[in-house]
């Protein structure tokens, strides 16, 4: 007897194709909102630097 593969039962449904697309979406959703995160904190972090005075403070 030969053995079985995928391929010669069409009955037997193969999970892994589909699987593997789900988690490479998964994986690049990820990414990307880890990317979104990343900027926005710089961003807010940028914002909350205090700005130097115009004029220095005159001091004696």
């Amino acid at each position: 007897m030969t053995k079985k593969t995928d391929k010669d039962s069409p009955k037997e449904a193969s999970w892994t194709g589909p699987a593997a697309i789900a988690g490479a979406a998964i994986g690049s959703a990820a990414l990307a909102a880890a990317l979104l995160y990343s900027s926005r904190r710089k961003e807010r972090a940028e914002k909350a630097k205090p700005k130097p005075p115009v004029d220095p403070i005159d001091t004696d």
